[in-house]
């Protein structure tokens, strides 16, 4: 991402699979392009990565039959 300098990027659920050094890698790459103007957009069913990434808006959705 940072080589193509994107307008924003969409990552769907890059925190699958991973074990915590590498969700704190991710997390520091996504600050990286965040901090140079890519808006980053984080699509994850796990919490687990928002331990390392604060999001400057966010918006959660909830299951209809809740």
């Amino acid at each position: 991402m940072a080589v193509l300098k994107p307008k924003y990027a969409i990552l769907d659920e890059t925190d699958s699979g991973l074990d915590i050094d590498a969700l704190r890698a991710v997390a520091r790459g996504m600050w990286r392009v965040a901090r140079s103007g890519t808006g980053v957009i984080l699509i994850t069913h796990y919490q687990r990565i928002l331990k390392f990434v604060k999001p400057s808006k966010g918006l959660e959705t909830t299951p209809l039959d809740r």
